[in-house]
Formats: C-alpha cells, sequence, structure tokens
C-alpha cells in the first residue's frame, strides 16, 4: 500500500478499504444480536472498528513511517479486542497469528519488525493467561493440546518472518536494477544531447576566445580594457572545460584500453598532482596504500576517477581538516575509500548524486561525477556513498581484483 500517486491506485485502494470496513461494522452489528446489553467489551470493539476504519481512510492522505505504525496498532487492537470477546470464535485466533503480514504490504522493514516483536509480546502474554487465568474454560480448543498450538504459532512467525526477508531482499534487488536502469538511460540522454551540440558549441567559443587573446595583446587598449578581455576569455575557458566533460561522456573511448594498473602507483600519482591544491587551502591529504594490488582498468580513466572523487572531499572540508585515501585488498575485490570530515549530505543528496546538473557546488555541474559513476560501471565496479549530516563523508570504490592480486 505504499503507492498511491495514481487514480486508478487510489480507487482501487478505496474500494477494497470499503469493503473491509463495511465487514467490520458487519461482524459488529452481528455481535449485538448476542450480547443481552452494552458493555464495556462492545464499546472496545466499537472504538476500535471506528479507529481502523478513520486510519485506513484516511492513510493515502498521510502516507508516513508514523502513521503507518498507528494503523498496525489500531489493528492489534482490534483482533486482540475480537480474540478476548469472542473466544468460542476459534478464527480470531488465525487472525493474530497471521496480523503481521499485514505491514508487509507497506514495503517497511522497521515496521514489520515492530509489528513482529509487539505480536511476540502480545502472544507470550495471551498464552499466559490462557494456562494461568483460563483454567480450559473459554478457550477450550487450545487447552487441548497448547505445546502444539504454540509451536504452530512460532512456526507462523517464523514463516512471516522468511517470506518478508525473500520478498524484501528481492524488492531492493528490483530497486537497484530500477535505479541503474534510470541512470543508464540518463546516461543516453546526455551522451545523444551532448554528440549534437557539444561540437557547435566549441567551434564559435574557440573563434572568440582567439579574437579576444589577439585584443588582450593589442598595445592600443587599456590595461582596464585587457583585464575585461582576460575575465572573458577564463569565462570562455570554464564553457570550454564543460564542453570537454560533456564530449567524455558521448564520445567512444575505443583508444582508451584497459591494462593492468597498480592502484597504489596511481593513488601515489595523483597525490603528487592534488597534494598542492590541498596544502594550498590548509588541507591534509593522507595514503595509505597496500601493495600488489592490481586492477583491469584504463589508467588515465582510473586517475582522472580518482581525482574528482579525491577533490569533492578537499572541497568538501573545512581548513585545517583531513582526507584520507585508503586501498586494500578486500578478497576478489581492490577496495578504495576515500574519507573526508566534511558536514556531510542527507540521504536524498546521496540519491541524487550522479544525475546530470545535480550538484551541492554552487559553480558544478553534476558532470564530473556522473563521469564517474559512468567510469565505476564500465569497469565492472561499485561505489557507494556513506554519508550523515555533520559526520563526513565516506566514499567506498570497489573493483575485482587482476589475477596477479587475487591470493
Amino acid at each position: 500500500m505504499k503507492e498511491f500517486y495514481s487514480q486508478v491506485n487510489r480507487k482501487t485502494y478505496y474500494i477494497i478499504m470499503s469493503v473491509v470496513i463495511v465487514l467490520m461494522f458487519g461482524g459488529l452489528i452481528l455481535s449485538t444480536t448476542e450480547l443481552e446489553e452494552i458493555n464495556l467489551g462492545y464499546i472496545i470493539h466499537l472504538l476500535c472498528v471506528a479507529g481502523i476504519s478513520a486510519c485506513l481512510w484516511m492513510y493515502p492522505r498521510r502516507e508516513t513511517h508514523f502513521f503507518r505504525k498507528v494503523i498496525i496498532l489500531a489493528g492489534f487492537a482490534y483482533f486482540y479486542t475480537l480474540f478476548f470477546m469472542y473466544p468460542e470464535t476459534w478464527t480470531t485466533y488465525i487472525f493474530i497469528s497471521l496480523f503481521p503480514a499485514l505491514s508487509i504490504l507497506f514495503f517497511d522493514s522497521k515496521l514489520f519488525y515492530f509489528s513482529f516483536t509487539v505480536n511476540g509480546i502480545l502472544i507470550a502474554f495471551t498464552f499466559s493467561y490462557i494456562l494461568l487465568v483460563d483454567q480450559r474454560n473459554a478457550y477450550a480448543y487450545l487447552h487441548q493440546d497448547v505445546v502444539g498450538n504454540l509451536i504452530n504459532i512460532v512456526a507462523i512467525q517464523l514463516l512471516m518472518f522468511l517470506i518478508f526477508h525473500l520478498s524484501f531482499v528481492r524488492m531492493r534487488k528490483q530497486q537497484h536494477y530500477y535505479e541503474q536502469l534510470q541512470q543508464s538511460e540518463r546516461l543516453k540522454m546526455v551522451a545523444h544531447l551532448t554528440a549534437a551540440v557539444a561540437h557547435e558549441i566549441r567551434n564559435p567559443v574557440t573563434v572568440v576566445r582567439g579574437f579576444l587573446q589577439f585584443f588582450k595583446e593589442d598595445p592600443s587598449f587599456s590595461e582596464s580594457t585587457k583585464n575585461k578581455f582576460q575575465l572573458m576569455i577564463d569565462e570562455l575557458n570554464t564553457v570550454e572545460h564543460i564542453t570537454s566533460q560533456f564530449l567524455t561522456l558521448s564520445k567512444p573511448s575505443v583508444d582508451q584500453r584497459p591494462e593492468e594498473v597498480n592502484v597504489k602507483d596511481v593513488v601515489e600519482s595523483v597525490e603528487g598532482l592534488i597534494g598542492s591544491y590541498a596544502m594550498l587551502s590548509d588541507k591534509h591529504l593522507r595514503i595509505q596504500a597496500e601493495e600488489d594490488c592490481l586492477i583491469f582498468i584504463n589508467e588515465i580513466e582510473f586517475k582522472q576517477l580518482l581525482m574528482n572523487v579525491i577533490k569533492n572531499a578537499l572541497e568538501a572540508s573545512d581548513a585545517g581538516q583531513s582526507v584520507a585515501v585508503m586501498a586494500k585488498k578486500d578478497h576478489e575485490f581492490i577496495e578504495i575509500k576515500v574519507m573526508d570530515e566534511g558536514s556531510g549530505m542527507s540521504e536524498d543528496e546521496v540519491r541524487s548524486l550522479g544525475t546530470p546538473y545535480y550538484s551541492l557546488k554552487s559553480s558544478g555541474t553534476g558532470l564530473g561525477l556522473m563521469i564517474c559513476f559512468n567510469i565505476v560501471e564500465k569497469y565492472d565496479g561499485k561505489i557507494r556513498y556513506n554519508s550523515a549530516k555533520g559526520r563526513g563523508t565516506t566514499v567506498t570504490i570497489q573493483f575485482p581484483a587482476a589475477k596477479g592480486s587475487r591470493p
């Protein structure tokens, strides 16, 4: 019951919930024929039916974890009220056994574990009451085989847990596949766009920049005018840089052939290139790489990947903070971690990384990180961002180890 964004889904939901609510009120009306007078149990039953009906009807407008938890608690109150009010109706025993399965429909793991735990506690209290207080009166069908019934209800809980675990894992895999498909479509879209536009942008920019450079050298212009020319040239250089990033995404890289690369050598090479940038901004770069960490990749692309990720980590850090780069073997993989002490990111920001035109920098385009994701995917690697607001960010990159590096 998680997606209600289309009219069809909403309509189906309201039809089904209307039937459920009618059945609950029907059961309530039917129970009045068996009662001599309105008692406390009947009032509790009425309140439970009204409460859970209101929650189910309001849910599409209040689709939050807290409201789901309210629905589950209302459901527990309803079914356990039925169990204790109508002990002769043995089917209520089935409802309390299977009720946590309803939380699976919300596709919320925390909610399932919550309902699973609450039901376990309530079942323990229920069986204690039946054994110690009931004394074979109201729940004779359970007393006939207490141990067998207890084993059955535990087995049902374990079966529900297994069903939830398997379905949730499969759902996560499908979600991951869907995200990869979306990312692939975005890359394809940008590739088509850049192939059509990038060269058309570069040609006039080159001409304009050439004339500006010529005018800058002309002695007839004053120094202030030449400074304005330089400012325009710098802005055109920025356009050229962005266009180059577009072309990196769109052009085929047949000339960039993969080879066996020593991760430590490349990391140290990148440290030499970017170390001065870190020192100028009063930040520290710490490198720790194991020997013989070999991967099969194009060295230029790998260097571009590390440069982008490390530079992002340095830019996210404040003066005096450190960025650590670690490379080590992890079974059949080589794992590279880049850890910063910056301000961190929220979950929504992490999920948006690698999408076109999304950047946390004021002047960023998001293409640099998109290229990184593309390189990692190209060589069957994985890249993960672990971040929280105020706690920094850890980027973990994994590539299959080359044969010479495997244990």
